[in-house]
């Protein structure tokens, strides 16, 4: 979770703004995976931040 957070930040990904009146905000969660080698092995642990974009409403959160 470490990395993705740096590549979030070295990309510039987002900026942290003030939420303003009457507007929502959109949750966010993390997915995992693991990758294996093709002897089952674990090859290595991935990790992202997705936005819960299914929470938003027509309407309230976008036209």
């Amino acid at each position: 979770m470490d990395d993705e957070i740096d590549s979030i930040e070295i990309n510039d990904t987002w900026e942290l703004v003030d939420l303003l009146d009457g507007h929502n905000t959109i949750g966010v969660k993390w997915v995992f995976k693991t990758n294996l080698k093709e002897n089952g092995e674990v090859d290595k642990y991935k990790a992202r931040l997705v936005a819960k974009g299914y929470k938003q409403q027509y309407g309230v959160d976008y036209t």
